[in-house]
């Protein structure tokens, strides 16, 4: 393995950090979204949550984009552009306010960061080019030829305010459609390459939509620099999500999160999404960032969708093989779904209802990585006609007042699995045993600690229905349902659980 070169720099900002991303893609076009959240922060907060990830600010191509069709970078909703003011969100006014109602509520907030393509030009310009195999992206397929490009950004609604950079052909360094012709492809504008080292899917991914940012650009580099500093001075935010990492030269990101973080004069929590299922594609990019970012654990996401629909044959006493989580824990941020995997979207690979409630518990109440729960589960997506996730409440405030102390694992079965976690004195009442069957129901005897001898321990999902004694070497017998996860806790923590519901 390599040497794992941790910084301090992106450490948890507390104990037993539990984010929410709070936003899914069918959130309502009503301007209203950074309201709701001014509206919710403090009952987030007492629920368990310190961390929210918030959607795109920036305008994108209408009212309607979540966000990462990129427009302008420094139009919060401030400015009359692609047909409105607002963003899906709301105003720029009120995604300050919203920002600021989740710090006082103790909540840090993440803003997304989408820097690697622009969408809705203003005009298009005639630029060489050559088309590319969108299989592999380093196989040119025909002769270089003048196309009519959309890359040409002039941000009139703005009219210069905050920045009077405006993006043309010599700021991207691929695009998708040649106007002219009507046709839609990948097209490399004449001299330009891809970035030297992106991910290795369909040869080089650098290009993923829009016109592609050059990242390798000086002109580039130096605005965006810019643009972070301006962000950061007029929002304050605690960090970012930055999105789509593996589509933009690795050596980017290492140079403008060190850059922000000195402008800030903080610390910046920081988690890349870098959607790969490969674990080695995932820690040799934060072996390039030196372990300065998290990364979102996509491995462990994917091992939850197949064990959801295995139908009992999933190696259960593998699940956590291979993540990330397991791997560089300190790096992981670890999630069951989100807004690219509900259903309808491109990278759709949503986890089944039936195991959403065992993949929580193994996010929520282990001690490893960073958890993030996903809006569509945590409330539910309408559009879908998707429920809330069972349990999932009361595993979030599990979290905050039981999931600390030794983990002593019980990963021995192909179904049926589970674990302890100890408690500790600065969390009265605090341990747990969590176990859980992609099968028929099951007990197994698992340490607690012999602290808890002679205490009874209650299933805060309320399927099993009496308790558990803990016998005089700190063990008990813990039993779950078929299909199911049973979390057992101390009885003062169980009633209060119960009176908070």
């Amino acid at each position: 393995m390599t040497e794992n070169k941790t910084t301090t720099m992106n450490k948890p900002m507390t104990n037993n950090q539990t984010m929410i991303q709070y936003f899914e893609w069918n959130s309502p076009d009503d301007g209203l979204g950074w309201k709701r959240c001014a509206a919710q922060a403090k009952s987030l907060a007492e629920s368990g949550f310190n961390m929210v990830w918030l959607p795109p600010a920036f305008k994108g191509t209408g009212s309607g984009d979540v966000g990462y069709g990129v427009y302008d970078l420094y139009d919060l909703g401030e400015f009359d552009q692609k047909g409105t003011v607002r963003t899906k969100y709301g105003t720029a006014e009120e995604y300050k306010e919203a920002v600021k109602a989740f710090q006082k509520a103790g909540i840090a907030v993440l803003a997304d960061v989408v820097l690697n393509h622009k969408i809705g030009a203003d005009g298009t310009e005639e630029v060489a080019a050559v088309p590319v195999n969108p299989g592999n992206r380093d196989e040119i397929v025909g002769e270089e030829r003048t196309i009519k490009a959309w890359t040409s950004f002039t941000f009139p609604g703005r009219a210069g305010k905050y920045s009077r950079f405006t993006w043309n052909k010599n700021h991207f360094s691929g695009t998708d459609r040649d106007e002219a012709a009507g046709e839609n492809g990948v097209y490399l504008l004449a001299g330009k390459k891809w970035n030297a080292e992106t991910d290795p899917e369909n040869g080089n991914f650098d290009y993923l939509m829009g016109a592609d940012v050059d990242t390798d650009n000086p002109e580039v580099i130096e605005e965006l620099r810019k643009w972070g500093h301006w962000y950061y001075d007029k929002i304050r935010m605690d960090g970012f999500r930055l999105d789509a990492v593996k589509h933009i030269g690795f050596a980017f990101y290492h140079d403008w999160v060190r850059d922000m973080r000195e402008h800030a004069g903080k610390e910046l929590f920081v988690v890349g999404e870098y959607w790969s299922p490969d674990l080695g594609r995932l820690t040799h990019y934060l072996d390039v960032q030196e372990n300065a970012i998290s990364l979102f654990d996509v491995p462990l996401h994917f091992h939850f969708c197949e064990a959801s629909g295995a139908g009992g044959s999933y190696p259960m006493s593998h699940l956590f093989d291979n993540t990330l989580v397991s791997s560089r824990a300190e790096n992981a941020v670890t999630f069951v779904d989100n807004h690219d995997t509900e259903p309808g979207q491109a990278l759709s690979s949503f986890v089944q209802e039936w195991f959403k409630p065992l993949a929580y518990a193994c996010i929520l109440l282990r001690p490893a990585g960073i958890p993030c729960v996903f809006y569509g589960d945590y409330y539910g997506i309408p559009a879908f006609n998707i429920p809330p996730v069972l349990y999932l409440d009361k595993m979030v405030r599990l979290r905050s007042l039981s999931a600390y102390g030794e983990l002593r694992d019980y990963l021995d079965d192909d179904n049926l699995i589970g674990w302890t976690l100890s408690g500790d004195e600065e969390h009265k009442g605090s341990g747990l045993a969590v176990l859980m069957t992609d099968a028929e129901a099951g007990s197994k005897r698992m340490e607690v600690g012999l602290k808890f001898a002679g205490q009874e321990f209650y299933d805060a999902t309320e399927k099993n229905t009496e308790p558990v004694t803990i016998d005089a070497e700190g063990f008990g017998e813990f039993r779950t349902e078929g299909g199911s996860v049973a979390v057992w806790v101390p009885k003062e923590v169980y009633d209060q659980i119960r009176i908070e519901a």
